[in-house]
């Protein structure tokens, strides 16, 4: 394809989102006019295509502007094309999917409903306009263009975790709102430190300088935990558990899917991995990332599996996912020679979890509102995601070999052991979503049943399909995931076979012994409560202390304006002297003249 039509499909892929952002305010001043809109309609479930269109028929290439910013330079090269691909893909069918999700509140606002008007409004706003910022940093190779989306897509998406407004999305956003601002002043500090250091202006300048500065390593630190608050780092995950379950379920799709990759997608881009010359100074930070990494894939499972709702139970799953990632991210630190191996791994990785996790999510709405299909058929569906993420079939068996062949043959076989025990975790957290879905999936069906080709439905079958045949269709895109040999297919099951195992053991246990139903009541959020809760008591302490500073301010301020009042009053006497002096100088000049003769003439005498 010329550069001319690669230009052309950037400048779209980037600008289309935009654009129905800005068809918002039109169709909200048509409704005005009494005209009849139709929020969530079809155009506004395109705003994905163009990047698809770009993925599909663009081909590799860069596009330079120089009136952007410092200087946009935006590319796609093969792993750019695989993250865009896999992101497009979700927010396409996540968002036609809503638009089936918010059909009741669409009847509701067409109806009169104002609320229901001005929930909708947002969302069809805040939708494409998250969804611009997601596209901008995939494809930004300069710093500007790189945080600007980063930043755009972060705060946007505030909006789309409060959407219900209800007392629970609130605290979900409060908390998403106060670990997004803690990460992005850390990426900010650690981008203007970097790139002020080296006159960088461009991600592959910084990368490349970074192992060169003095304070590289703490630089690096930064940007591990800024981008780690978004991939759900062990100690920064708090706002995940909490965001999810309250915001809507497509929301909940891309948030978990696309959303939270943009931290992977900024370790890969910052962090100086493959580099030879890095394996010293960031030693310690790969060590660090490795063993956070495998603290949260472990520690999130356990903490998962005592949820009650399922999109808490996938919430606490991403982060356990996500740490896998990052300890395979730390590896490449440590080891620079094998992150040309370990790349196209953790690309492949987060394309399958991405899609995978969508469709999990996804299918809790379905669970809702079932479509019209025998109930051991829509069972069969809702556990083809969940069997992939647990590594027992299609993109999930292919990354499972992937990431294994790749640690064995550099030598990290121990980290293999613990991956593969995280894996066990993964298959609890899949029977655990399962279970409680399907607790609720019967009493949904007594609710009534969703037409098969009706928008969710559809959406969720799309892309149940296009997560697990992703081996399939990767090669379109220049990536080819190796198939495991048959020999090699029960080390890759033994994790869910013993977890399946393990996850009959415990619901045998808590049918028998009642008291082990216990474990069930810690909540979503984990740390966050305490944490809440502990300054909340500091707060309640600390009030009478610092009503008594406020006290003294005030006592001390007042003594200073008496002060001034009283400086103020000797000035305005001495302003009133001055003015008396002015009045009689000639007559005590004359004065001072006759008293000066006479001592004189006295003296004389």
């Amino acid at each position: 394809m010329s550069q001319v039509s690669f230009v052309v499909l950037m400048i779209a892929a980037l600008l289309w989102p935009l654009v129905l952002v800005l068809r918002e305010p039109l169709m909200s001043a048509l409704a005005a006019r009494g005209e009849v809109r139709f929020p969530l309609d079809t155009l506004w479930a395109t705003a994905p295509l163009p990047a698809l269109a770009l993925v599909l028929l663009g081909g590799d290439g860069s596009l330079a502007l120089s009136a952007w910013l410092l200087g946009g330079v935006w590319v796609l090269d093969e792993p750019r094309r695989v993250l865009l691909a896999f992101t497009a893909l979700l927010w396409l069918l996540s968002g036609w999917y809503a638009r089936g999700y918010l059909a009741g509140e669409r009847e509701r606002a067409n109806a009169g409903n104002g609320a229901s008007a001005a929930r909708l409004a947002r969302f069809s706003v805040l939708w494409p306009l998250t969804l611009s910022g997601n596209l901008l940093l995939l494809v930004a190779e300069d710093i500007a263009s790189f945080y600007l989306g980063f930043a755009v897509m972060t705060f946007a998406a505030y909006g789309l975790v409060i959407h219900s407004g209800t007392r629970d999305a609130l605290i979900g956003g409060r908390a998403y709102l106060i670990m997004a601002v803690l990460g992005e002043g850390l990426i900010l500090a650690g981008l203007l430190w970097g790139a002020g250091s080296l006159g960088a202006l461009t991600l592959g300048e910084f990368r490349e300088g970074l192992v060169n500065l003095e304070h590289g390593a703490w630089i690096g630190l930064l940007l591990w935990l800024g981008f780690g608050v978004k991939a759900g780092v062990a100690g920064l995950h708090l706002w995940l558990p909490l965001a999810h379950p309250v915001a809507p379920t497509p929301a909940s799709a891309v948030l978990s899917g696309a959303m939270v990759k943009a931290g992977v997608v900024g370790w890969m881009a910052t962090l100086p991995l493959g580099e030879t010359a890095a394996a010293d100074a960031f030693t310690g930070l790969g060590r660090a990332m490795v063993f956070v990494g495998l603290v949260g894939a472990i520690g999130a499972a356990l903490l998962g599996v005592c949820q009650r709702h399922p999109k808490a139970v996938l919430a606490y799953s991403s982060i356990s996912q996500l740490g896998m990632l990052a300890a395979l991210v730390g590896t490449g630190l440590l080891a620079p020679a094998l992150w040309p191996a370990l790349a196209p791994v953790v690309v492949l990785f987060a394309a399958h979890h991405g899609l995978t996790k969508g469709a999990l999510f996804l299918g809790v709405g379905i669970g809702e509102h079932p479509p019209r299909m025998p109930a051991w058929v829509l069972a069969l569906l809702l556990m083809l995601p969940a069997l992939s993420l647990a590594g027992v079939m299609g993109s999930g068996l292919a990354t499972k070999w992937a990431f294994k062949a790749a640690l064995y043959e550099g030598g990290h076989s121990t980290l293999v052991t613990w991956l593969s025990l995280a894996a066990v975790g993964t298959t609890l957290l899949m029977a655990r979503t399962l279970w409680c879905q399907w607790q609720g999936e019967w009493q949904a069906r007594r609710d009534g049943l969703v037409p098969l080709a009706a928008p969710m439905p559809l959406a969720w079958l799309l892309l149940v399909v296009s997560a697990l045949t992703l081996p399939l269709w990767l090669p379109m895109l220049g990536m080819r995931p190796a198939v495991p040999p048959p020999a090699e297919l029960f080390g890759l099951w033994w994790p869910a076979l013993l977890g399946a195992a393990l996850a009959l053991l415990v619901g045998w246990l808590m049918h028998r012994w009642p008291l082990w139903r216990a474990w069930r009541r810690l909540p979503a959020g984990d740390l966050w409560w305490p944490l809440a809760s502990g300054l909340g008591r500091l707060w309640v302490a600390t009030w009478p202390w610092l009503m008594r500073l406020a006290a003294a301010k005030a006592a001390w301020v007042a003594w200073w304006v008496a002060r001034e009042e009283a400086g103020t009053a000797a000035l305005d006497a001495l302003g009133e002297s001055e003015a008396w002096l002015r009045r009689h100088a000639s007559v005590l000049m004359m004065a001072v003249a006759v008293g000066l003769a006479l001592v004189l003439l006295f003296s004389a005498a």
